[in-house]
């Protein structure tokens, strides 16, 4: 059974999220709020979470994975960004965007795009998610919690815990989150493609 973490939105226990952090360390699988909607995450380096995320929501290998950044400075760890990309990607962080960018040698081989060598990268608005990146200290390997058939992601912590009691290893509930996801942008060539509109204003990518 999944454990349940009744999280403030604004003021997150420290116990709370340190208690997260050792799951993740462990290998969990964990379901959690973000400024968008609910994620899947797992440590960056779990073979095994990255597994069970494919597994819940039905992806081949050609899905992008998002790393789920605490700020800019270790978002340049793992993407190539050129000068022009830099100011871009930077004016619309933090927030409700993903970028696909070139994957550094940081990002594990079996998190990038198998082609393209690209990975997704974003710097949420959410303070809960904040404080679980910063007690982690390294981006959390994130997807939209989307289960295959539905329109729509769950938005409700105690239905996530009874959809996926069996498959997740906690849940983080702070209250509702939306069920709009990011927008993505891809930068992986010279031009941005919008490749999904979402949450964040197109507008200045086109």
């Amino acid at each position: 059974m999944a454990r349940y973490f009744d999280v403030h939105p604004d003021n997150p226990q420290k116990r709370s999220i340190l208690q997260v952090v050792d799951l993740l360390r462990d290998g969990g699988l964990i379901a959690y709020p973000t400024d968008s909607c609910y994620a899947l995450g797992c440590a960056l380096g779990n073979r095994d979470g990255i597994d069970r995320i494919r597994s819940i929501r039905g992806l081949d290998d050609r899905h992008h994975f998002t790393l789920m950044c605490q700020d800019f400075a270790q978002l340049g760890q793992f993407v190539h960004l050129g000068n022009a990309v830099f100011r871009a990607v930077k004016s619309a962080t933090p927030g409700s965007y993903t970028f696909i960018l070139p994957a550094t040698k940081e990002v594990p081989r079996r998190l990038a795009h198998p082609k393209k060598r690209t990975v997704g990268v974003r710097i949420p608005d959410h303070v809960v998610t904040q404080s679980l990146l910063a007690e982690l200290g390294e981006p959390l390997l994130s997807s939209t919690l989307l289960l295959p058939g539905e329109a729509a992601p769950m938005v409700s912590g105690w239905e996530i815990k009874e959809a996926l009691d069996h498959v997740v290893d906690a849940v983080i509930d702070s209250g509702e989150c939306g069920t709009v996801p990011t927008t993505v942008i891809d930068f992986s060539e010279d031009e941005p493609e919008i490749i999904r509109r979402g949450a964040g204003d197109t507008a200045r990518f086109e």
